[in-house]
């Protein structure tokens, strides 16, 4: 990682190399953090951070989930998330918010150590989310099953989460696929392991509700409020693996991935094996969102 700016730790802002916790953290033991993902992106009329203010709302609701006493404001996180990206000069970068039970009392309770907050950004490479965008991505039914709310609240966007999406994202590389999709415990299509996703038949598009045990995404949420303003039709339900193998397109989106297509799970070749025209379209019309072209959602950028 290209170190640039500083990293903004409890109220300050500190040279990456000082950015550092104790070993006995609690969150390093008992994996007790929050985060979010945020864009940055470099637009015509400067910088602009995507829809910051539902990040932040996002991230509060996560460390409440957790017993977790911010000692910020969401005013105060969001200002400090546009000093951090002023700090490091980038026109373009990721953001990383994160809470965290630190360091204080070890064992498994949480709450008696104080919690952390930090902020830091970087320059945001194409990297692990190149597949999907020129051509589709392949991926692979997990076999390990997706997490859900019976064991954990699965609306927090939290670092115990991801311990069960990384499985499944290093199996589906190893076995020479892009990404991995999870299934929940009744077998339906919960999301894939960082983004969301959603399913194109017969000019409808289709994804999975929240009660499948996907994560609320932010860029779900873009991309279904794209989807309505532009006139076209999507329903939530249900997904089986059987939806997967006959759809006409598949797409995922997150905050890394933005919207990127998918031409094969598993053995099955998704079509043609080539990008949509509806998927082509709301790659389109996001990046438009994003970039400050579209003034029905232009709200969503914060300039900095």
């Amino acid at each position: 990682m290209k170190e640039v700016g500083k990293i903004w730790m409890n109220g300050k802002l500190v040279p990456f190399k000082d950015a550092k916790v104790h070993v006995l953290t609690h969150a390093l033991h008992y994996s007790t953090a929050v985060f979010e993902g945020i864009r940055c992106y470099d637009t015509p009329s400067g910088s602009a951070i995507f829809r910051l203010p539902e990040h932040v709302d996002r991230f509060f609701r996560s460390a409440k989930l957790y017993s977790m006493k911010m000692e910020f404001t969401k005013p105060q996180i969001m200002d400090a998330i546009i000093r951090t990206v002023k700090a490091s000069s980038l026109k373009e970068c990721y953001i990383r918010p994160l809470a965290y039970y630190g360091y204080g009392t070890m064992g498994l309770t949480p709450t008696p150590n104080k919690v952390d907050v930090s902020i830091a950004c970087w320059e945001w490479k194409m990297g692990e989310s190149k597949a999907g965008k020129q051509t589709g991505a392949k991926c692979k039914i997990s076999s390990w099953i997706r997490i859900d709310s019976r064991s954990q609240p699965m609306q927090a966007k939290a670092a115990s989460n991801y311990a069960n999406a990384a499985l499944a994202r290093v199996e589906a590389l190893k076995n020479g696929y892009d990404e991995a999709i999870m299934l929940n415990h009744y077998g339906k299509i919960a999301e894939g392991s960082a983004e969301n996703i959603f399913v194109v038949k017969d000019g409808q598009i289709f994804t999975p509700p929240l009660s499948s045990g996907c994560l609320a995404g932010i860029t779900r949420d873009s991309v279904i409020q794209i989807i309505k303003s532009d006139g076209m039709e999507l329903t939530e339900r249900e997904l089986e693996r059987d939806d997967l193998y006959s759809a006409d397109e598949i797409f995922m989106t997150g905050t890394a991935a933005e919207v990127k297509s998918v031409a094969q799970v598993d053995d099955v070749t998704i079509s043609d094996g080539k990008m949509g025209n509806i998927t082509k379209t709301l790659q389109k019309s996001f990046m438009d969102v994003a970039m400050g072209k579209d003034e029905r959602f232009i709200q969503w950028l914060q300039y900095v």
